[in-house]
């Protein structure tokens, strides 16, 4: 037997499963994930690695399908539609002034019926969660500016643009690296996301953006200089991934009934969608739903090294190219 982390909305729990038998399927691990959870099979998301990825569940393969090794954390959100999932014939081996109107809000919603919300003012301020493939931050940004979590990749030539424009802020000494080698490395699908990408996309869609940070509740502004909009939008940080945050008349309404821009009145609990927001990622915070990224303990699936946070993880990658890395 191996152990597994499973971290899921109620804490961790530890799987020991047998990884090198043939005989256990990807179908007897979610039945033990099941028996912990009390998520059906066909709810279940499972993913693992760093920064984690979709596991693809075929019940019928070995769990060997799914490349789990021991030690590794596999991650389980619940999809709100059970998932239809492929069948194998054969085994194959996967800021204002402060707002002067007062605000009410109902207690913070924890269900898993739907997606996390807090109620403002008649409405709801509802979790928006996007893909978690890298280009999340891209992802919620065009959900929230563009309407369209698809167009990710134009909003990555957008920074690409911003700092062509600006080599004076941008410089090797911001970036990290040579102008020219942080653009061909941020235009890649596979390249994360963060405060550099935040300044630039506020100032292009002259819109302020609220990065509130789940574990922690603290608020970052990424302000779009001189010529802003007064318009503010709220992205969620869970500390290795983004979503957005709107509000809706309903929690389950439809993407077009959703608004992603507001009015800045103040930057704190005075403004009511700052004040949401924080009892939102409070909500989320509860269920564990962050990730420390400074002190989470890594190993590098390539040497086996063992690293400290995300830190370790890139100066590591750095020095020996490995970019596979696993949460102990």
């Amino acid at each position: 037997m191996a152990p597994l982390r499973l971290r899921h909305s109620n804490g961790i729990a530890t799987l020991d499963i047998p990884l090198d038998s043939p005989d256990f399927t990807v179908n007897d691990l979610q039945q033990q994930i099941l028996a912990i959870t009390n998520i059906i099979p066909s709810r279940q998301i499972l993913k693992s690695g760093y920064p984690p990825r979709p596991l693809e569940l075929i019940p019928e393969l070995p769990l060997q399908s799914l490349g789990l090794q021991r030690g590794d954390q596999i991650i389980l959100s619940e999809s709100t539609t059970a998932i239809s999932r492929p069948v194998q014939s054969s085994a194959v081996p996967q800021s204002a002034s402060a707002a002067t109107t007062s605000t009410s809000f109902t207690q913070p919603s924890a269900t898993s019926n739907g997606p996390d919300h807090v109620q403002v003012d008649g409405s709801f301020l509802v979790h928006r969660i996007v893909p978690d493939d890298n280009s999340c931050l891209f992802s919620s940004a065009a959900l929230i500016f563009e309407q369209d979590m698809t167009k990710a990749p134009e909003l990555r030539q957008i920074v690409a643009q911003g700092i062509q424009k600006d080599p004076e802020t941008y410089n090797d000494a911001i970036l990290g690296m040579a102008p020219s080698k942080y653009i061909a490395t941020i235009t890649k699908p596979s390249s994360w996301g963060g405060a550099i990408e935040l300044g630039i996309l506020a100032a292009h869609y002259q819109a302020e953006i609220a990065s509130i940070d789940v574990e922690t509740g603290r608020i970052d502004y990424f302000s779009p200089g001189d010529h802003g909009n007064g318009m503010r939008c709220i992205m969620i940080y869970s500390g290795i991934h983004y979503d957005a945050a709107s509000l809706a008349p309903s929690p389950e309404a439809p993407a077009e009934w959703h608004q992603t821009l507001f009015p800045i009145k103040s930057n704190d609990g005075a403004d009511p969608i700052i004040a949401a927001a924080t009892k939102l990622a409070t909500i989320l915070r509860g269920k564990k739903a962050f990730t420390n990224t400074a002190t989470f303990d890594l190993k590098c699936e390539q040497c086996g090294q063992g690293l400290k946070g995300e830190k370790g993880a890139r100066a590591h990658a750095e020095a020996t190219g490995h970019v596979r890395f696993g949460e102990y």
